[in-house]
């Protein structure tokens, strides 16, 4: 049985370990630069692509597109969690949407500047995807552990989903350093680099599947699930929520926060390059550097929880954040600059969203867990929709990275202002409770 539970809980780990592949390597790393790039040896004069019938300055379309991502993600994940939750089938949901898009991940190989608008739909598709499989992953944490270790659980799934990412930007990173001893191009180092994640997040998902064992839970409906019932169970969910005063205010802040950290992880190898000037070696050798940094900076978090409990530790963690953006507006000049940057991010990357997903499950009630993280995918992991086009916003009125990646410290500060008012457990003694 214990053996059985151990097998059960690697192959949890191991989706995190999959899909951070697709975040780190894709979204984080590679997508941006380079469709920046792409779009802008396609602009007119002005710097500006027709898109949809709209005109888009070339250096600020990555951010459009992830924003329209999230944006369709805030309206299907509710759907999709409820279903989930009535039908049972979080399990089956998870690598069906893991399949999904790691097959859309792999074909962002071909993206060049005559297959843009199609590599800009199947990036789109493939975050859809990805943040429905996370909501069912994170729903599983509650059948795998019970409360009283569903912390640890989850902090060994961030560190395999570190791990996992780090490990494959390492293997491309020395692709792109060693392209020409390869025998292949700069950009075809690009594009086999975006190919692999989608590649790494299918195979490892398929090794996932097949060796995670549930215990079996009650199908809650049998019949076909109508819209209707899907949109009544959403609204009890809303109303659940804004019932619960505390839960409602976190939520909120969540929201807040969040999108100014998504946003910064998002954008800042797009500042690297197009600011600074750094070369996209330098800048993935950074990313690397973060994705394993994180792992000890988020020890170091909790360390420091056992000792000032989850919400403090949270604000603590957000004063961090704007510093970060106020450093990069006032201090960030060149490449040493931006390793202080990356050193800074690493502190309190991985603590802000492992205390943030405790807090958070300490709100949901039982038999709601994944239509609960559907709210909570819209703006965790993979970036939420309203800092990325704040942030391009800014970026396309002033033409100043700068200005724009200062804005973000609007969203820490409102995040703070909101936990402060927030009241989560007067017994808690920190995230290990």
């Amino acid at each position: 049985m214990e053996s059985t539970l151990r097998k059960t809980r690697f192959a949890w780990y191991l989706y995190d370990w999959a899909n951070s592949a697709f975040v780190t390597s894709v979204i984080t790393v590679f997508l941006g630069p380079f469709l920046t790039t792409l779009a802008s040896n396609v602009a007119n004069e002005n710097g500006e692509i027709s898109l949809f019938g709209l005109s888009i300055y070339s250096e600020s379309l990555f951010s459009y597109v992830v924003s329209i991502s999230v944006l369709l993600q805030v309206f299907l994940l509710p759907i999709i969690g409820s279903i989930a939750d009535i039908k049972n089938q979080r399990k089956n949901f998870l690598y069906l949407f893991a399949y999904a898009g790691s097959i859309l991940a792999i074909s962002l190989f071909f993206l060049t500047e005559k297959t843009l608008f199609i590599g800009i739909v199947a990036f789109i598709l493939a975050n859809i995807f990805f943040g429905a499989s996370v909501v069912m992953y994170n729903s599983l944490l509650i059948d795998i552990a019970d409360s009283s270790e569903r912390d640890k659980i989850s902090l060994n799934g961030w560190a395999f989903g570190y791990i996992g990412g780090g490990i494959l930007l390492a293997i491309n990173l020395l692709t792109i350093f060693f392209h020409n001893r390869i025998g292949i191009s700069y950009e075809f180092a690009i594009r086999l680099s975006l190919g692999s994640a989608g590649f790494w997040w299918l195979i490892f998902s398929i090794i996932s599947q097949i060796n995670l064992k549930l215990p079996k839970r009650q199908v809650y409906q049998k019949e076909p699930i109508t819209f209707g019932m899907a949109f009544a169970s959403i609204s009890k969910t809303f109303k659940k929520i804004l019932n619960d005063r505390n839960a409602l205010l976190f939520f909120i802040a969540y929201i807040f926060y969040n999108d100014g950290v998504q946003t910064v992880i998002v954008v800042s190898t797009q500042f690297g390059k197009r600011e600074l000037n750094l070369g996209m070696d330098f800048l993935v050798l950074v990313v690397l550097f973060v994705q394993f940094a994180s792992f000890f900076g988020t020890l170091l978090v909790m360390k420091i929880d056992q000792r000032i409990k989850s919400k403090k530790t949270l604000i603590l963690c957000l004063f961090v954040w704007s510093f970060t953006v106020v450093f990069a507006y006032f201090f960030l000049k060149d490449a040493y600059g931006f390793v202080i940057l990356a050193l800074l991010i690493s502190l309190v990357l991985g603590g802000t969203q492992a205390i943030s997903r405790s807090v958070f499950s300490r709100f949901i009630p039982e038999n709601m867990e994944a239509e609960y993280f559907s709210f909570y995918e819209i703006t965790e992991k993979g970036s939420s929709w309203i800092g990325p086009l704040f942030f391009g916003i800014i970026l396309q009125l002033t033409k100043s990275y700068r200005l724009a990646i200062l804005s973000l410290i609007l969203f820490f500060l409102l995040g703070i202002f909101l936990l402060l008012k927030v009241k989560i457990n007067a017994n808690e003694v920190g995230v290990s409770k």
